[in-house]
């Protein structure tokens, strides 16, 4: 029979060993929101919609990481969504017309920005803002377009 001091040792260890893997992967997140470079410069971008994304999210280039959302703020004036965010330099100039989308990872996973680099050989500098953009696709918006498109199409159909 195993004794009840032996129970509330093996129920401490577990709870330390569980305390010790949230602390590890606090950590390894909290790395995850550096610029992967060295030496970064600053771009911006408009979106009429930025959806969920947040403080911190990736900014990818054909999937790759190049840089991180720094700052997410309202123009008051136009109402749009500004976004800063710091990329690598050392992950090459992207041109000036490159294209910022908000981008979301799977089906509900977390939202990033995606960059799909231009032809133009004049590069992106340090505080320019990247001037075509694409908003974030809002699952419940999608779901009631296809919902009243499948009720206007069958009273059509009628």
């Amino acid at each position: 029979m195993v004794s009840s001091r032996m129970i509330e040792a093996a129920v401490g260890m577990f709870l330390c060993v569980g305390v010790a893997a949230i602390f590890v992967l606090t950590l390894q997140a909290s790395s995850m929101n550096r610029v992967p470079s060295k030496e970064i410069y600053t771009v911006r971008a408009r979106f009429e919609n930025v959806g969920s994304l947040r403080v911190g999210a990736p900014v990818a280039v054909a999937g790759v990481t190049i840089g991180r959302v720094t700052d997410i703020t309202l123009d008051k004036k136009m109402f749009e969504g500004v976004v800063s965010m710091t990329l690598g330099k050392d992950f090459g100039e992207l041109p000036k017309d490159s294209n910022a989308s908000v981008l979301t990872r799977g089906l509900l996973g977390e939202q990033y920005i995606g960059i799909t680099p231009g032809g133009l050989e004049e590069p992106l500098r340090d505080g320019d803002e990247i001037q075509l953009t694409q908003p974030a696709v809002v699952l419940e918006d999608l779901i009631g377009k296809f919902l009243y498109n499948a009720g206007t199409s069958q009273d059509h159909q009628q």
